[in-house]
């Protein structure tokens, strides 16, 4: 008889833990500002955020740039931690230089435990369509599925296929699924954040979104929680503010130099003295107009540890200066970001489902919080140290 309570008790904890098992669909709105709902107007999007909850802001780690950001927010760290610290950089130890997407080729570059490993190591599947380096193989493991970053996809068959995942049998059935977008980050450097342009693909995006959200109602029974999110917004630049990196006159036999258009990174080489180092820094202090050069405290305060991927000297710009190695005749307007965090930088944050409140104000926050709070949803137990913090997002969970 005592058995037999202890089986009926055990599979009563089964069906519990079954109904409470929650699924979460993050999608990526590259270069969604936090204010382009009202100001572009997207009311699939704003009709989500009133199901649940929506922040003033969502705050970039720095730098403001795509690769680092899409990184933080899968895994709750800085970017001196998970290893991305810009699109582009170098690393003075492996003397080599990272673009976008190398860690595909090589997943020594990043020095972490992104959201989709933590679920399948924990036996939660995952799935991937889109986010910067999801099909690297970090700590020997790829989401189950997933596609190429770099392969050209139609929009509406991403969305096609995050609802055929959600449709399969429950043995198959992802949990964690990413999704990504790009066209409004591409239209808003091209034309400017207040570009018809940029309305137009806010516009194609949310149509995307809500086709998205009631084809999971319609045609699924699966408990999804659906995050929106973007990893930073989009400033207006102008070719008059430029500055020409090579009026800097630095000495590229002595410096590597990488050019992250609002930011200048200068690492010294092997056989550059530190003397030289700190001769170089104190020129272009006294050069310095349109831009800073970027105190050791002040990049502290950011989030920047040392290490060999940190530049001896980082100079700053602000919105619309930017840097530049194009000549005069083929400089123009435009957008970009990148900056210290601004409203202009930050990003959107809407969540609903099953296991979110509805209502209530959200303030401004880090996208390094968003992971534990994926994790919580998911009931993954963290396996790493991260600079996230659980109780932030903790309020709006049912």
């Amino acid at each position: 008889m005592k058995q037999l309570v202890g089986v009926l008790l055990a599979l009563a904890c089964l069906q519990v833990q079954a109904a409470e098992e929650q699924t979460v669909v993050l999608i990526s709105i590259d270069g969604f500002r936090h204010d382009y709902i009202e100001l572009h107007g997207a009311p699939n999007i704003a009709k989500i955020a009133e199901q649940g909850v929506r922040s003033d802001g969502l705050m970039p780690v720095y730098p403001s740039k795509t690769f680092p950001n899409h990184l933080s927010i899968v895994t709750g760290q800085y970017p001196s931690k998970h290893g991305i610290v810009d699109n582009n950089f170098y690393d003075t130890e492996r003397q080599q230089r990272y673009k976008m997407g190398d860690g595909v080729k090589d997943s020594t570059w990043l020095t972490t435990l992104p959201i989709w490993n933590l679920a399948e190591f924990q036996g939660v599947k995952a799935a991937t369509f889109f986010w910067p380096e999801s099909e690297a193989r970090i700590n020997g493991r790829t989401p189950s599925y997933y596609f190429n970053y770099s392969t050209p996809a139609p929009n509406r068959q991403r969305i096609n296929q995050m609802v055929e995942w959600l449709k399969l049998p429950e043995a198959a059935r992802p949990r964690l699924i990413t999704g990504y977008f790009s066209i409004v980050d591409t239209m808003g450097h091209r034309f400017g954040p207040e570009s018809h342009q940029v309305a137009k693909a806010v516009k194609h995006v949310d149509e995307l979104i809500g086709e998205l959200w009631q084809r999971i109602h319609d045609e699924t029974d699966v408990p999804v929680n659906l995050i929106l999110v973007s990893d930073h917004g989009m400033s207006q630049i102008t070719a008059q503010d430029m500055i020409d990196v090579n009026a800097l006159n630095i000495n590229e036999d002595m410096f590597e130099v990488v050019n992250a258009q609002t930011r200048l990174m200068i690492y010294p080489k092997e056989e550059t003295t530190e003397q030289q180092t700190q001769e170089l820094k104190q020129r272009l202090m006294q050069q310095a107009a349109q831009f800073v050069v970027e105190s050791e405290q002040q990049l502290a305060q950011l989030g920047v540890t040392d290490g060999p991927r940190k530049p001896a000297i980082v100079l700053g710009t602000q919105a619309p200066a930017t840097f530049t190695t194009r000549p005069q005749d083929q400089r123009k307007d435009g957008g970009t970001h990148g900056f210290h965090s601004s409203r202009d930088m930050d990003g959107l944050f809407v969540a609903t489902g099953p296991a979110i409140k509805q209502g209530g104000e959200l303030k401004r926050f880090s996208n390094i919080h968003i992971y534990p709070f994926m994790a919580k949803l998911l009931g993954l137990e963290l396996m790493t140290e991260i600079d996230g913090d659980a109780a932030v997002l903790a309020p709006i969970i049912r």
